[in-house]
């Protein structure tokens, strides 16, 4: 029994500290708060209400009473950016920089800040500096990918390569992809200026960082085509198949223009369709579909088509039927078919994009470098009908 008595006395004597130690904490806020201008509170108020325009004004009243708001200056300095004020941003974190009071993890902070308001102003070279400097600990994964971002503005792909590896080691993260695409962007430097070797040397690098980068494989085949190398053009594109299949349908075309150049047409022909049985496609579809109507007329085109919409059935597709049945349709129907025809084909503008599967961005043509959100190869190379069908 005294046991449990004293048990209760020391719970009271804790619950009792407790309560005292909470009454301090509370004063002390309270006493600190009451230091704090009323400006403070208003900023506070206005960024609650997403009104940032005021609550600038009144964080900036804040800073003349007291300068030495040092995280006061960030969030000024971070609005700044945040709206488009780039000087306003970079004024305030240059003045961060220069005060002999500050500490050294905020002086690193003050720097990250500052490389941030260099690039929003597309200062490019005074961005690079700065993230230089920091790409030592404990800023370094950060610095990192600013500079990557500042060197694939500048189309520096070397130094991206350089700078994705470095990531790539200390992440543990593949950066294979994106390393591909680099080399691939300065294969097509290469080409531009009539430096096929030199062309070639980058792509070789861009399969060994990547073997299944298709990208590679349609520049390599178009380096040949341009030389009047078709059949190394054809075994190039042919290659396609074994990496990603569903990216036949980019160079569809070109496969069927380099057989009509060492005069197999019709072995191209064959080659598509045999593409489209096993890797349906609307933009495989539409090549087999010309290419049958030049060679072998109306009656064989509509015949592909319809077999294809009953093997996979889109509104993109029917367009296509409907496009063919035009050709093969007696005089008096065709005023009809026209009219419905017409219907599904302003339906289906909207439905013949490609889609990001990063960010969703939608686009008429297909890029391997997304300009929304700048991801790499984040383009399937279906449209967008396609797309929303596939599990």
């Amino acid at each position: 029994m005294d046991f449990e008595l004293w048990w209760l006395f020391g719970f009271a004597l804790f619950f009792g500290l407790g309560w005292l130690a909470a009454r301090v904490d509370i004063k002390q806020l309270l006493s600190e708060s009451r230091q704090l201008p009323r400006s403070y509170f208003k900023g506070l108020n206005f960024l609650l209400n997403e009104q940032p325009d005021k609550a600038i004004e009144a964080f900036i009243e804040v800073v003349k009473v007291d300068p030495e708001t040092v995280e006061l200056h960030f969030a000024l300095g971070s609005l700044f950016r945040r709206r488009g004020e780039t000087e306003r941003a970079i004024r305030m974190h240059r003045n961060l920089l220069e005060r002999p009071d500050l500490g050294g993890e905020q002086r690193l902070h003050a720097m990250v800040e500052l490389g941030q308001d260099y690039l929003k102003a597309g200062l490019l070279d005074r961005a690079e500096e700065m993230f230089l400097k920091l790409k030592g600990p404990p800023h370094r994964a950060e610095a990192l990918k600013f500079l990557l971002e500042i060197y694939q503005q500048e189309k520096d792909w070397m130094k991206a390569v350089g700078i994705a590896l470095e990531l790539e080691k200390d992440s543990g993260q593949s950066a294979q992809k994106e390393i591909a695409n680099y080399y691939c962007e300065l294969a097509l430097v290469e080409a531009t200026h009539s430096r096929p070797e030199g062309a070639r040397h980058h792509l070789e690098a861009a399969l060994a960082a990547h073997r299944k980068c298709v990208r590679a494989n349609i520049i390599l085949g178009d380096i040949a085509a341009a030389s009047g190398d078709h059949d190394g053009a054809i075994e190039a594109w042919k290659r396609i198949e074994q990496q990603n299949p569903g990216y036949l349908a980019l160079v569809a075309q070109r496969l069927l223009e380099s057989h009509r150049a060492i005069g197999r047409s019709e072995e191209g022909l064959t080659l598509l369709r045999g593409y489209l049985a096993s890797s349906p496609s609307l933009d495989l579809l539409d090549v087999a579909f010309q290419s049958t109507l030049d060679s072998e007329g109306p009656e064989a085109a509509y015949k592909l088509v319809k077999d294809e919409l009953r093997r996979n059935q889109t509104l993109l597709g029917l367009d296509k039927l409907l496009e063919a049945q035009l050709l093969v349709a007696p005089a008096e129907r065709r005023h009809d078919l026209e009219l419905v025809r017409n219907l599904i084909h302003s339906h289906t503008q909207r439905l013949a994009r490609y889609h990001c599967e990063n960010c969703g961005f939608k686009a008429r043509q297909f890029y391997w470098h997304c300009p929304a959100c700048g991801g790499w190869e984040t383009y399937p190379p279906k449209r967008n009908e396609e797309f929303e069908l596939t599990p």
